[in-house]
């Protein structure tokens, strides 16, 4: 091959000679290019060796450029903060200028503690207070017309009441009517009222107990015996409007047993059972059968042709109406327990009879009339005759 020959005019020469990549020879490659073009294995063994020291020499020039790139970071940083402290120091007004700044490690004010309210006095009746402490706390009070010992003995009479109330069963009966007398239910009476009725929706199994024990307070407060029975009307008439089931056959056996214990009229359980059976369904039927368990023999004593009436209607409903079977099978067996005698389901259990027939008292409350179901009276209100009306049911209770 022919060795190319560069001319001194030629473009090849011109190229290399004005390349801008081009880098100016130093002494370095000066001294190659005396001794040829191939190092010696000595050269290259010494630049091996010395190949760790040139890494290092390159790492410490690249650490020293970043350590300079961020102290000038922190330098930017600081002439911003300054001139930012200078805007804000020319922006306040010359008293704010001249006032010395607080130092930093001053301690901040104390906040405010909040006023410590009286558990007593809060609309709910606050925290749990024991008995023993509550009356401590009475004793402590001097002014027996005051608020705060009024609210207290409130919570003390309505946590005994709904005590009392729950505790009641057919061997102890007596005794926690003597202690419920021992109270002042006339001025509780919208607390008894609710206890009552609340602790027979939890537990209908033992209506026939509460039924007694509203027929003894009857005998001797007919208003709160009213008072109960006015509440569990207008609870049997917002549970047959909303359709629910449960509250009619809680409030209609509550009522059917308060008949039994003449405290309430036949009247209004045959007014009960007629709506009941007017647009037979199959749970107004169910709740009418299980009404007229409990106080069909009592109905069959005081209205014969009342009972006949609604047996008819019964009949009627099975063989006419479409209902459910197991509706039917119901009807089926009331008309069994009505040709057995109601053996099952005595007027009055064992142990109940507990009020002298001439010290009864019935009220004779209609169902569509409208009712006060007077619920202001299961809250809290100030008496300005407290310590009169104590003063009076003291006396009463003897």
């Amino acid at each position: 091959m022919k060795s190319r020959s560069t001319q001194p005019g030629s473009n090849y020469e011109r190229t290399d000679a004005y390349s801008p990549r081009r880098r100016s020879p130093s002494p370095e490659d000066s001294r190659d290019s005396e001794h040829g073009k191939y190092r010696s294995s000595e050269g290259r063994a010494y630049s091996d060796h010395s190949r760790p020291d040139h890494e290092r020499s390159e790492r410490n020039r690249y650490g020293d450029r970043y350590m300079d790139a961020k102290r000038g970071e922190r330098d930017r940083q600081d002439r911003e903060r300054e001139s930012d402290w200078r805007k804000s120091r020319r922006s306040l007004s010359p008293e704010r200028r001249n006032t010395p700044e607080k130092p930093a490690h001053e301690e901040p004010p104390p906040k405010k503690k909040k006023e410590d309210l009286d558990p007593i006095l809060t609309r709910t009746g606050g925290a749990y207070i024991p008995p023993a402490k509550l009356r401590m706390m009475q004793a402590q009070i001097t002014d027996k017309n005051s608020l705060a010992y009024q609210r207290m003995s409130w919570e003390a009479l309505k946590k005994s009441i709904n005590g009392l109330v729950n505790k009641v069963n057919v061997s102890n009966i007596e005794n926690i009517i003597h202690e419920l007398l021992q109270e002042n239910i006339v001025r509780g009476r919208g607390l008894l009222a609710r206890s009552v009725l609340q602790a027979q929706s939890a537990s209908p199994i033992f209506t026939h107990v509460y039924a007694a024990v509203v027929a003894i307070i009857n005998s001797k407060f007919p208003n709160i015996g009213e008072l109960i029975l006015k509440r569990l009307i207008l609870n049997f008439r917002k549970g047959y409007r909303r359709n629910d089931k449960q509250l009619c056959l809680t409030a209609s056996k509550f009522v059917a047993h308060l008949m039994n214990q003449n405290v309430a009229h036949e009247v209004l359980c045959l007014e009960m059972l007629t709506l009941l059976l007017e647009r037979p369904t199959d749970d107004s039927i169910e709740v009418a059968i299980g009404f007229l368990k409990e106080c069909g023999l009592k109905l069959t004593e005081v209205s014969p042709r009342g009972v006949n009436a609604i047996f008819d209607r019964l009949r009627h409903v099975l063989h006419e109406s479409e209902t459910d079977k197991r509706v039917q099978y119901m009807i089926e067996v009331m008309f069994a327990v009505r040709k057995d005698g109601f053996k099952d389901h005595p007027v009055i259990p064992d142990g109940l009879d507990l009020v002298e027939e001439e010290d009864q008292f019935t009220h004779m409350l209609p169902l569509e009339d409208d009712y006060n179901p007077d619920d202001i009276l299961n809250v809290f209100k100030l008496d300005p005759d407290f310590m009169e009306n104590e003063e009076k049911y003291k006396a009463l209770k003897k």
